[in-house]
């Protein structure tokens, strides 16, 4: 008899410990599915910004594309207002106009250049270049970013000698 009831009462904490797991386990697939339903991102919208509306206009880019958090910046090339090269022949000032440039477009966002994660460097005399890259240093002041350095034939204009394109994270 004492077997029996041993048995029954193992058999009935079975079936309670059974149903309690699987009440459990109902419970948490019903909280799975409400977290799921709380997970719909909406689409972000592209946020553009011209630094020269007219240079732009012309040459049919768009300076700065921002999606959530990414910002990605065109090449930043050493020109005036009007679209003309500036610092002909000098490249360490090409490079400090490209910076300058890209500044005004850091400060539009609220953003500075411990936000830069990509930094991609095009020159057209790499040697030159690498003599004068020092000055990296004065804009990167706390971590350089990733990023390529190429030397290419030629830039947009024959003036140019650099042109430096940027990708930032913004942190919310």
């Amino acid at each position: 008899m004492k077997k029996r009831t041993n048995r029954l009462i193992l058999l009935a904490t079975l079936f309670a410990f059974a149903f309690v797991f699987q009440s459990c386990e109902q419970t948490q697939k019903e909280e799975i599915k409400e977290v799921e339903k709380e997970v719909v991102v909406a689409p972000e919208k592209p946020e553009y910004f011209l630094l020269r509306p007219e240079v732009e206009k012309a040459y049919g880019y768009s300076h700065v594309v921002k999606i959530g958090n990414s910002i990605k910046i065109s090449g930043a090339v050493s020109m005036d207002n009007e679209g003309n090269p500036t610092a002909i022949g000098d490249i360490e000032q090409q490079m400090k106009n490209c910076y300058a440039d890209l500044e005004k477009i850091l400060k539009h966002f609220d953003c500075t250049f411990d936000d830069v994660v990509k930094e991609d460097i095009f020159t057209t005399d790499m040697t030159l270049m690498l003599e004068k890259s020092a000055y990296r240093a004065e804009i990167y002041k706390n971590r350089f970013p990733t990023g390529s350095w190429l030397e290419v034939k030629g830039l947009a204009l024959p003036e140019f000698m650099v042109e430096i394109e940027l990708e930032l994270h913004k942190s919310e």
